[in-house]
């Protein structure tokens, strides 16, 4: 409500219903015309000045570092609504439609759709957070709370996601910023968390020494930091060993599936299985 009465205060400043007068009594012209002639003006001048904002919004998020694409959109879009809005309201003033009556009445219209729409502009002002935070960009794949998918873009008040089997998922920029985000995208690294188990019969210093040098086999783990291979755990049937790579976040699926298919047979070549549960039972006879 506030940016509508800012806006038609802007426009309805000069006395628009008097410049029409003085035009039409000046060059001889039909009012209706006159105000045909301005409001054609008005409206093609709100298009350039939208075009030219919206221009100097992606340009400026294009050189800065901190002025975000999902800030410049934001922006840009809301910029686009006032501009508008003072389009609306001086081509209405140019045909001489008086907009008191209806700013008298913003105030108490504002409490009743303060009510009415308080999740949107719940979601708004989160989107606003979301903007100046920045707590993903477009491209990365994120988990907001146990939702997890690509971001694909961001409004006034949503933020739409793609999910792994490329499944359109919105949501709106109050629960987006209720929610914990984790963004895989944003490091140049991840580490991926693994476990091989083995039987006790086996040695486990061969077990690891095979272990990481098929991890060091992959040209996408980093060498620094250094992989680590050590055992984590001893199970009721097995010795588990923790496998902890880093790789970049675009690889961390390729690496995780071809581990998970060689590390068998690779163990096997050198004779070493990996365990099965079992349960032994002892029977006593009286």
């Amino acid at each position: 409500m506030l940016i509508l009465e800012a806006a038609a205060a802007a426009a309805s400043a000069p006395d628009l219903d008097g410049l029409v007068e003085e035009i039409s009594a000046g060059f001889h012209l039909p009012r209706i015309a006159v105000s045909a002639i301005l409001a054609a003006a008005v409206f093609i001048a709100a298009k350039i000045i939208s075009a030219v904002a919206r221009k100097m919004f992606r340009d400026l998020a294009a050189r800065s570092a901190k002025f975000t694409p999902i800030m410049a959109s934001l922006v840009s879009r809301m910029t686009m609504v006032l501009i508008w809005i003072i389009a609306i309201i001086a081509i209405l003033g140019l045909f001489g439609i008086d907009l008191t009556p209806v700013l008298a009445g913003l105030g108490i219209t504002g409490v009743v759709l303060g009510f009415a729409l308080q999740e949107s502009i719940s979601s708004l002002f989160s989107g606003i957070m979301i903007a100046i935070n920045r707590p993903f960009r477009v491209g990365d794949w994120v988990d907001i709370g146990d939702i997890s998918g690509t971001v694909k873009s961001m409004d006034l008040m949503c933020v739409t996601l793609a999910s792994g089997d490329n499944k359109k998922i919105t949501m709106n920029n109050k629960n987006v910023w209720g929610s914990t985000i984790i963004n895989y995208s944003f490091i140049d690294r991840r580490r991926l968390d693994m476990k091989v188990s083995i039987r006790y019969s086996d040695d486990i210093e061969t077990a690891k020494e095979v272990i990481l040098s098929l991890i060091l086999s992959y040209k996408e783990v980093l060498r620094d930091p250094a992989p680590l291979v050590e055992v984590g755990n001893y199970a009721d049937s097995s010795i588990d060993i923790y496998v902890r790579p880093w790789v970049a976040p675009s690889d961390y699926w390729p690496v995780c599936w071809r581990f998970n298919s060689e590390i068998l047979p690779t163990l096997q070549a050198h004779g070493i299985d990996m365990p099965f549960s079992q349960l032994t039972v002892t029977l006593q006879k009286n």
